[in-house]
């Protein structure tokens, strides 16, 4: 299934899926190299932001995992979980790397007429990393960015590195969703807290 099929295809058939004109993507600058066996491993999607949709759909999402694979040294294979009410839905896809580093296309694993393209914007590796995705659909382009964190807790500034890409982006605030349950400030870092009883955290990097 791919990765737009669950969390997206259910904002759509909430009628959430309400995309509003944006000016054109903005070319990111891309990292000068990328380590992709550093940054296989497991993730949290703690973070999105869209054309998509609106803060007053938080209702409608809950924090998910996402599991880097890397294959043959070339591609990653991507497991996504998200909790769902007393149902924890799974959904995959691939990452084929382009010429461009930390650029990649991703195959659905069946026919598309969309086009895809997903960019690490920044990452550390072991604490977290920023994902900008542009997906040409039908009509407009659809906008997404990522923020992923290791654990439940991110290094000061990073939540503000998510919010100024997203904007960037010709995103609003109104477009920018924060998928926890729990947001504080504690020893000048960030921490969120989850009750999803399928995800585990992954042990400190």
């Amino acid at each position: 299934m791919g990765p737009w099929c669950t969390p997206w295809l259910w904002l759509c058939l909430h009628g959430v899926l309400q995309a509003q004109a944006l000016v054109p993507l903005p070319v990111q600058p891309p990292l000068s190299q990328f380590h992709s066996e550093q940054f296989q491993g497991a993730w949290f999607i703690l973070g999105l932001a869209g054309n998509a949709f609106k803060k007053q759909d938080r209702p409608l999402l809950n924090p998910y995992t996402a599991i880097f694979e890397l294959k043959n040294n070339t591609h990653f294979e991507v497991l996504n979980s998200m909790i769902r009410g007393k149902h924890c839905d799974t959904w995959s896809y691939l990452l084929m790397p382009t010429p461009q580093p930390a650029r990649f296309t991703v195959d659905h694993g069946g026919p598309s007429i969309d086009t895809e393209h997903v960019q690490v914007v920044d990452t550390n590796y072991t604490s977290f990393a920023l994902m900008l995705s542009h997906r040409q659909a039908p009509g407009q382009p659809v906008i997404r960015v990522s923020l992923l964190g290791r654990t439940w807790t991110l290094p000061p500034g990073t939540p503000d590195k998510f919010i100024r890409l997203s904007k960037a982006q010709g995103l609003m605030e109104d477009n920018i969703v924060f998928l926890v349950t729990g947001r504080g400030r504690g020893r000048g870092q960030w921490s969120w807290q989850t009750q999803c009883s399928c995800m585990t955290a992954p042990p400190q990097p």
